[in-house]
């Protein structure tokens, strides 16, 4: 049981990648997103989808602080998951829109502005490995709307 959830809070393994294990969590929801896109989920099994990620998350990100013995490991990715796939909710599959997506979430992820920072350094265990990221991720959501709307190029 432990494998399993070391995997996903890992994101399959990306977490153990010695060179900026977030980026590349970041980088496994792009085909996540793709496939929840394929299958045309409608927009309440898509937020049912999230939110079982999440919960998901919160469990083997907690899990994963217990078996390492340590504190949001860096190896803990499966929040920048969650988060970016937060921050894709309803941008088009255009190269320009996901690349933009990509590097605000990175953004947000990083500098943690308020409260992001706040939130980090207040939750703990795995809701608080989880939460900062899902706010980083409703920032970038509340970006890609704007800019879809002001540079509608992005959604073509």
């Amino acid at each position: 049981m432990d494998k399993l959830l070391m995997a996903i809070a890992t994101g399959l393994g990306l977490g153990y990648l010695p060179i900026a294990p977030g980026t590349w969590g970041t980088l496994l929801a792009f085909p996540i997103q793709f496939l929840l896109l394929y299958l045309g989920l409608a927009p309440l099994p898509y937020a049912l989808t999230l939110t079982g990620l999440f919960f998901l998350g919160v469990g083997a990100a907690g899990s994963a602080e217990k078996i390492l013995d340590r504190a949001d490991p860096g190896l803990v990715v499966i929040d920048e998951v969650v988060g970016m796939l937060i921050g894709l909710i309803a941008v088009p599959m255009t190269l320009p829109a996901w690349g933009l997506a990509f590097f605000v979430f990175r953004f947000f992820d990083i500098l943690k502005p308020y409260p992001i920072r706040l939130i980090d350094q207040r939750c703990h265990g795995g809701v608080g490995i989880m939460l900062d990221d899902v706010l980083a991720g409703v920032y970038t959501l509340g970006v890609m709307q704007l800019a879809i709307w002001f540079f509608p190029v992005l959604a073509s």
